[in-house]
């Protein structure tokens, strides 16, 4: 634990920030130097910068350090949206891990149009398990986390329920064991697609 401690978890930490420095700088050779130098003096921008190195002194993907440098340099760009908002957005990054980001994208506009294919490159992640009578608890504990992730995503706002309706009078139907509406799947929300924008998984609407 000693070890653990005072040498792997700093040197570890080490290299992460050194890894999204350098995918930040990437992000950032295109921007004007004069004009990064002067978001410095904001402090509403080195708060946002602050917490972008804390997440990333925990990340452990390369995604999802492309992610929070994304972030940055949207705020850095972008006079749309402010640093407050920024801060807001990756505060809920923050919270999902990766898993469910790959999720969150599967039921956006663009991944869904592709949905064969987006499932080919995480087939580990989205294909569907179904828990059923007689399944060995294997199966029951992985269609448990899998269904976890995505309930999640919806308590965040990123996802919301899409309920069965009835194909003769359109109105959702309702699940009489439970009582209530019948839940056939799952769609975006638009701070969902927002989360995507800002941390360059989708492209910009126009």
């Amino acid at each position: 634990l000693a070890e653990i401690a005072g040498l792997i978890i700093p040197n570890q930490r080490i290299e992460r920030i050194v890894k999204f420095a350098e995918i930040l700088d990437g992000k950032l050779s295109g921007l004007q130097q004069d004009m990064v130098r002067q978001k410095l003096t904001n402090e509403f921008f080195t708060d946002l910068m602050e917490e972008g190195i804390r997440q990333a002194a925990r990340s452990l993907s390369d995604e999802r350090r492309e992610y929070l440098a994304s972030v940055i340099a949207n705020g850095l760009s972008s006079e749309a949206i402010d640093f407050i908002e920024l801060r807001h957005l990756m505060r809920i990054l923050g919270e999902i891990n990766d898993i469910e980001v790959v999720w969150l994208a599967f039921y956006s506009g663009e991944t869904m149009r592709n949905a064969a294919e987006y499932r080919e490159k995480y087939p580990g992640i989205l294909t569907p398990i179904e828990a059923y009578i007689g399944a060995d608890q294997e199966i029951l504990d992985d269609a448990t986390l899998q269904d976890s992730y995505k309930e999640h995503l919806v308590q965040l706002g990123l996802l919301k329920y899409r309920y069965r309706r009835d194909l003769r009078t359109g109105t959702p139907e309702v699940d009489r064991s439970s009582g209530g509406l019948m839940i056939e799947g799952y769609k975006i929300t638009n701070l969902g697609r927002l989360l995507l924008r800002q941390i360059g998984i989708m492209e910009r609407e126009e």
